[in-house]
């Protein structure tokens, strides 16, 4: 008999909401041709990624940060930069 992980067994997650909300969530379900429970597991999913993904860090030696903070105080310059500047301002006349 193999032993079942418990850490991939569904678990139930009960939400409350307004009747107004279900109806709209039930709407795109049926449209994309999933289930409620289907459809708000995929838009949680894809909230959490998000929200993970936002929060990334970025870990450098101290040397590398200190490259990266002495760029960010130099002053812009560049052919780039000077078009930028010399472009017709609309607002302006």
């Amino acid at each position: 008999m193999a032993i079942k992980n418990e850490d991939t067994r569904a678990k139930p997650v009960n939400l409350r909401i307004r009747e107004d909300i279900r109806i709209l969530i039930d709407r795109a379900a049926k449209i994309r041709g999933k289930t409620r429970s289907d459809f708000m597991i995929d838009a949680a999913y894809r909230a959490a990624e998000d929200t993970l993904l936002d929060q990334t860090l970025i870990k450098v030696d101290a040397e590398s940060y200190q490259h990266y903070l002495d760029i960010l105080d130099q002053p812009p310059s560049g052919e780039g930069f000077a078009r930028l500047m010399n472009a017709p301002r609309p607002w302006r006349d």
